[in-house]
């Protein structure tokens, strides 16, 4: 049983609903716009899960291979690091889960798609891995924030729309960034808490570069910006869907003052609650747009 929530630890159940709310999200604008199919959805689902398990995995074994996690880090445990899973298994679990995702990736697309999203798919599995590995890693260059925008907003929200047989439109993109700009504050609260215990290490985080101060910021900024990005949506949907929105930045301002009181393990609870507010809006949006 210990050994089992050692694995289910390493998944980082705080971050999942950030792989599941692009996919969510798409289904909502799906069901407005009389798109929605259940068989492509739910495989975009199984995939967009895999594939950020398979992040995590890859994150916790070759930040451990490069000396950057340390044992009694103020973030969560890491299984690796305090010795609870061997680096071996680890790695075989990432290249497993990642495989399981890009099999269904390439069946979701023979089955539904266009030969440029095998393209796409293949850059989503590399990402998936380049993240934490490779000749420049992401998550050690500053660019962890810019990734999740793309891989847990961008790509989840157009693709999934799109294989279940909707049309590409730049309001479909413009929601997908404020998509990841919501995921992408996960990461900015993950990179505020590990920001003493990163700069020790010499991992360039967004948060080391820029410092406290500005990542404060930039967790505000995003919350607004994926507000006014999603707006249209809930307009279109609703004429009262203008709530939601002012409700979601009301809440973001809340927690944006919480991040600024905290420090260290006391921000693991901010960095769950960011991921549901981003998962209950998308949840929200779904409701009201089959209503």
């Amino acid at each position: 049983m210990k050994r089992l929530l050692c694995w289910i630890e390493a998944m980082r159940l705080r971050t999942l609903p950030v792989s599941i709310a692009g996919v969510v999200y798409a289904a909502a604008l799906g069901a407005a716009t009389w798109h929605f199919s259940l068989t492509p959805w739910l495989m975009s689902l199984f995939f967009a899960l895999l594939a950020q398990i398979a992040s995590n995995f890859a994150n916790e074994y070759f930040d451990f291979k490069a000396g950057l996690d340390r044992p009694g880090r103020e973030g969560p445990r890491r299984g690796v690091t305090e010795g609870d899973i061997s680096p071996r298994a680890m790695l075989w679990a990432t290249f497993l889960t990642l495989g399981m995702a890009c099999s269904i990736g390439i069946a979701l697309v023979a089955l539904y798609g266009e030969w440029w999203m095998y393209v796409v798919g293949i850059v989503t599995a590399l990402g998936a891995m380049a993240y934490s590995t490779g000749p420049y890693p992401l998550s050690r260059h500053g660019l962890g924030e810019v990734a999740v925008v793309a891989f847990f907003g961008v790509v989840p929200v157009c693709l999934t729309y799109m294989l279940m047989g909707g049309p590409w439109g730049w309001w479909l993109f413009a929601s997908s960034v404020g998509i990841g700009l919501m995921g992408a504050n996960v990461l900015v609260v993950n990179n505020y808490r590990d920001m003493d215990d990163d700069l020790a290490v010499g991992k360039r985080t967004l948060a080391v570069i820029l410092g406290r101060r500005a990542m404060l910021w930039l967790y505000v900024a995003d919350g607004f910006l994926a507000g006014i990005l999603t707006f249209p949506g809930w307009l279109a949907v609703s004429r009262i869907g203008f709530v939601f929105p002012l409700l979601y930045i009301t809440i973001h301002v809340a927690l944006s003052v919480r991040l600024a009181s905290g420090r260290g393990r006391a921000l693991n609870p901010l960095l769950g609650m960011t991921a549901v507010l981003m998962l209950v809006y998308s949840c929200a949006f779904l409701v009201l747009s089959v209503m």
